[in-house]
Formats: structure tokens, sequence, C-alpha cells
């Protein structure tokens, strides 16, 4: 029987687990040692974690990982996210003193935008969307908290412009680096990547108990996809 093209990869099944478990592992040593250390405040210790694991899509675009091994994944991590909510597992990543169903949503995000984009052969939205996610909340959040001067309030959420503004300059500087990868330097890329910060600006600000690590990558991932096939 011949695999779909989603299916298959160049790379053996052994060398996607090895080179996805090693970076994971290197992730998760770290964010072990910083907590241990006490020289990182769980938050930090949190970020490293959700900008860490976030790149693993990278390796999984690189790696042409197949749809199923990458949905798998996703439903695996999401259960032990939704139990971490209630047991206390994964305790580096949720011990910021708030209660969330964010790391549930963040492995979620994973499944549902590789199982959309994957069989499709247009995995760089699933990268763009979750890149986003990953690097623009987790530096917009740290930005605030360092240099959040002008707050601001939604929905009883504590904002700040400064961090809104970093989420926007990153979001755009991510969306423009993978559409001029795939498209070139045409204009298209500019004005899409425009539009996606501006989106993924407004869904972190206003979404609620951690359901930004869903509707952000989501949310730019879709706008991308659907912006770039109206303006082809």
């Amino acid at each position: 029987m011949t695999l779909p093209l989603w299916f298959e990869s160049p790379f053996p099944l052994w060398v996607q687990l090895t080179v996805v478990g090693i970076w994971l592992g290197s992730v998760g040593f770290l964010a072990e040692y910083l907590s241990r250390s006490h020289r990182s405040s769980p938050e930090i210790v949190r970020k490293v974690v959700h900008i860490g694991v976030g790149n693993v899509i990278l390796l999984a675009w690189w790696l042409q990982i197949p749809t199923w091994l990458g949905v798998a994944a996703s439903i695996l991590f999401s259960a032990i996210a939704y139990l971490s909510y209630h047991l206390p597992i994964l305790s580096s990543i949720n011990g910021v003193g708030r209660k969330s169903l964010g790391t549930f949503f963040y492995a979620v995000s994973f499944g549902v935008l590789i199982a959309w984009f994957w069989p499709m052969e247009q995995p760089y939205y699933a990268v763009l969307g979750i890149l986003i996610m990953t690097w623009g909340d987790g530096l917009a959040a740290l930005v605030g908290q360092r240099f959040g001067r002008h707050p601001y309030s939604l929905w009883g959420m504590k904002k700040s412009w400064e961090g809104s503004l970093a989420m926007a300059l990153i979001s755009y500087i991510i969306s423009s680096l993978i559409l001029f990868s795939v498209q070139g330097a045409i204009w298209q890329t500019w004005v899409v990547s425009f539009a996606i910060a501006l989106a993924a600006t407004g869904l972190e600000a206003f979404s609620k108990y951690g359901i930004d690590n869903l509707t952000v990558p989501l949310g730019s991932a879709t706008l991308a996809f659907l912006l770039v096939s109206w303006l082809a």
C-alpha cells in the first residue's frame, strides 16, 4: 500500500523521535535546573518551557514529522496537561500562582494545526501560529512584567501597552520571516504579516483563562491562510 505524501518522511521514525526527545529533554532539564537553583522566578521557568517546547514545531517541520505522530503527541500531552490542572504534576510549568488551563490549550493547539495543515502540505501555517503563540505571547508577558509602565485592564486582566507592543512586533517578525521563506519578498508578505500581528495582539489581549494559547495560534494561522489565499 502506498502511503500519502503527508504520511511519509525522508527521516526514519527513530531519528525523528530521538531528535525531538533530545530537544524536549534539554528544555525540561533547563527548566528543572532553574527551578531548583532558585535563580529564576516561577514565571521565568514557565516561559522557558513555553518558548522552548514551542520550538519543537520547527523540528517537526524540518523532520517532516507525519501527521499521525504529531496529533498523537498532542493528544498525549493534552491529557497530561489536563490532569496537571487537578493533580500536583508539571509543577515547574503550573506553579505561577494562578489556576489556568493554558497548558492544556497549548498542547491542543499543536494537534489542531498539525491535523489541519500537515495533510494540506502547508505546514508553515501551523509553524507560524505556534511560534507566534510561543515567542509572541511568551516574551510579551515578560516585557510587560519588566518594562510595563503603562497598564490597562480588559475583563479584569491586567495588561500593559509595552507588553502588547512586544506581542505585535514579535508576531510581525515571525510572520514576515515564515512568509518570506515561502513566497518571497512580495508585498503580500508584509501586508499579511501586519494584519496577523494586529490580530494576534488583539486575541492575546482579550483572551482569558489561558485560552490565548488556543486563540492566538489558531487565529494567526487561519488569518494567514485566508489572506494569502485571497491575495494570491
